[in-house]
């Protein structure tokens, strides 16, 4: 198993009840395939510093995890699926710390 770190925008119209379910169930892809949630940073909302589909914000979230490529396959295709997440970009942090 190898650790990432993704950072993703969801919808600002999202309600705060709708945007938790929707990360807990995002999150819950990873450890349901045997991986482990090692950091949320939420770092809330922001403007865009161009439009995207006529928003200009987003609800910012960054996630340190660890899990095997099946587990980040399925998340990174859900992630890519749902309507209300604007963005998303995965990146390995192993490199970081030489592993």
């Amino acid at each position: 198993m190898k650790q990432y770190e993704t950072m993703y925008i969801v919808k600002s119209s999202l309600e705060e009840a709708a945007r938790k379910e929707l990360m807990e169930s995002m999150h819950g892809i990873i450890t349901a395939h045997g991986g482990k949630i090692d950091k949320v940073d939420e770092w809330g909302m922001r403007d865009f510093a161009y439009r995207i589909d006529d928003m200009t914000k987003g609800y910012y979230v960054v996630l340190t995890y660890t899990v095997d490529v099946e587990g980040l396959n399925e998340f990174t295709r859900l992630m890519r699926i749902n309507n209300n997440i604007v963005r998303m970009m995965t990146i390995s942090t192993d490199e970081k710390h030489g592993k």
